[in-house]
């Protein structure tokens, strides 16, 4: 069977790391849906000349290559009928990249106002991987207190923190090196960034 995953871009500065785990994860026969807030396209927008459109279109257009076997399903996040809004909906985890600090408020208290916010809410509840590349610094007492309570319910905090150990050349070096630990924690092998001690 088909492994099936969501990933969520949402407002925060990064939608970089989300643009890049959609591609990587695109690279293997899977079954993607993707979900893109209005605040996270304006983002995006900004920081890497996406425009209003097709995801997939926009990651063929900067070299981005698919498995022929995979399935991207680009969802918007106000429609609550949508297959990841159910429990029942069988998948293998969730990734939001970058998590904006207001999604992250949202998860951590149970807050299902979109279907970002209802899809991480049922894999909380039903024990599914949800991963969040919590984004903002310096964080505040209330950012800290969210990643807790989130961390407690059964969500992985994965902030965006690089390391430098491989010696990277390029943003897209640090970027991936982020993706492949988000892989690691998908049970995806891959190669995107060395390991230690090997580097």
């Amino acid at each position: 069977m088909k492994k099936k995953f969501i990933v969520a871009i949402t407002g925060a500065s990064g939608s970089i790391y989300g643009f890049h785990l959609v591609s990587a994860l695109m690279k293997y026969p899977v079954e993607l849906f993707v979900l893109m807030s209005d605040s996270g396209r304006q983002v995006a927008a900004h920081e890497t000349g996406f425009k209003s459109g097709s995801i997939a279109e926009y990651l063929e257009q900067t070299g981005g290559v698919f498995h022929e076997q995979a399935t991207l399903n680009e969802t918007d996040p106000a429609d609550s009928f949508a297959p990841v809004a159910s429990g029942s909906f069988q998948h293998h985890g969730m990734v939001i990249a970058p998590c904006s600090m207001n999604t992250l408020a949202a998860v951590s208290n149970g807050i299902t106002s979109n279907l970002i916010h209802r899809a991480a809410d049922v894999c909380l509840k039903e024990k599914r991987a949800l991963i969040l590349l919590a984004r903002e610094t310096p964080l505040s007492l209330i950012h800290l207190k969210n990643m807790t309570r989130a961390a407690e319910a059964g969500a992985t905090i994965m902030p965006p923190s690089p390391g430098f150990y491989a010696r990277p050349k390029t943003i897209d070096d640090l970027v991936d090196s982020i993706v492949a630990r988000v892989l690691d924690h998908l049970h995806i092998g891959n190669r995107l960034s060395a390991r230690w001690p090997q580097a």
